[in-house]
């Protein structure tokens, strides 16, 4: 790359990780289209602004040769919108690449095997955290990001807030979970976090100033899994027929 067309990239890149902040993606996008322009800025030597629709098809078939369909499509998605971003260009979709579509489904895990993780598991901040993600169908990062607040015991529903997309959604809240998560908070009576950080043990949980560590829970879950010798998808789980955490 020679150091007018280092420079050139350098600018595109910028502008191209400020407009991805400024459209309000979630971090994991702004990572992966970031990483798909610095993946094809390698690729043309740092050009970015004059690749030919046959450049870009050599591009994406040798990427499939070494990643996934999912990487080209990040790629791709990431491209399309620093041409529109950016460039300021209308997009042509690249006729010749279209990732398979595929529906999956998923191994649910049994009711007895959902209770065999809850009871393996020793902590009790992972263990209430691991039954109310369960029983409400969240994903692990909405599970970390409730507070308080979010609870509407009055309606039986839960606020679940910068979900998918950016957007809020509500969910039933099954008494059973409810009453697992009043027990759990008369244990740590933190003011906003519904899961905070317990680094300082639980005479100090209410004084935490971050919710519980996803690394730590990640770490925990994996444990538990192996010790059980699961190998299946853990989903939503029937709340009504799973006995809550016992304290």
């Amino acid at each position: 790359m020679t150091p007018s067309i280092e420079i050139k990239y350098n600018h595109y890149y910028s502008q191209h990780c400020k407009h991805l902040k400024l459209q309000g993606l979630q971090p994991k996008t702004i990572e992966a289209y970031s990483r798909g322009i610095r993946r094809i800025a390698a690729y043309f030597n740092g050009h970015l602004d004059d690749l030919s629709q046959d450049q870009l098809l050599d591009y994406f078939h040798d990427l499939l040769d070494r990643l996934s369909w999912s990487a080209v499509k990040l790629d791709l998605y990431g491209l399309k919108f620093f041409y529109t971003h950016v460039l300021k260009r209308s997009w042509v979709e690249i006729p010749m690449i279209k990732p398979p579509r595929s529906t999956r489904i998923p191994d649910i895990i049994s009711v007895d095997e959902a209770q065999q993780l809850f009871i393996s598991t020793r902590r009790l901040s992972y263990r209430v955290f691991f039954f109310t993600i369960y029983s409400l169908g969240l994903r692990l990062g909405e599970g970390l990001r409730l507070q308080v607040g979010d609870i509407d015991a009055s309606r039986q529903r839960v606020h679940i807030r910068n979900a998918k997309g950016n957007k809020d959604r509500l969910v039933p809240l099954p008494l059973k979970t409810l009453l697992v998560l009043r027990r759990f908070w008369s244990a740590h009576k933190h003011p906003v976090f519904l899961f905070p950080n317990r680094k300082r043990g639980l005479e100090f949980a209410h004084l935490a100033e971050s919710p519980l560590d996803r690394g730590g829970i990640q770490v925990a879950m994996k444990a538990v899994v192996q010790e059980m010798g699961l190998k299946k998808t853990f989903l939503a789980i029937p709340c009504a027929i799973v006995t809550p955490p016992i304290y």
